[in-house]
């Protein structure tokens, strides 16, 4: 009864900055910025690969990326990032990472 109530799972973890941080260390991470290429522009975290959630080929994009892999996905406040992790996830990624706060919550160096 009332299981209309139960929120099926994510597919995706919120992390915090020290977390994301630590994550982008591993061997097999890859960096994605979901921005537009104007913010993308104005600054990003070293490594990332932008992928423009609002543009009208990103599930064409996303679908081309290797699944075995680990995903670090980020934007301006965590919010896109996190529909662009959703997306993903029900695209068949499993190893996915939001930034909660986005770019705005990111204390450590942007290029």
């Amino acid at each position: 009864m009332f299981s209309f109530f139960k929120s099926s799972p994510k597919g995706y973890k919120d992390s915090d900055a020290a977390t994301f941080y630590e994550g982008l260390k591993a061997k097999d991470a890859v960096l994605i910025d979901v921005r537009s290429a104007g913010e993308f522009q104005s600054g990003k975290l070293k490594g990332a690969r932008n992928i423009d959630i609002m543009s009208a080929n990103f599930q064409q994009q996303i679908a081309n990326l290797p699944k075995d892999k680990t995903y670090y996905v980020y934007c301006r406040s965590g919010n896109r990032s996190g529909q662009a992790c959703a997306l993903m996830a029900k695209a068949g990624f499993e190893n996915l990472h939001n930034l909660a706060g986005g770019i705005m919550s990111w204390p450590y160096e942007t290029v």
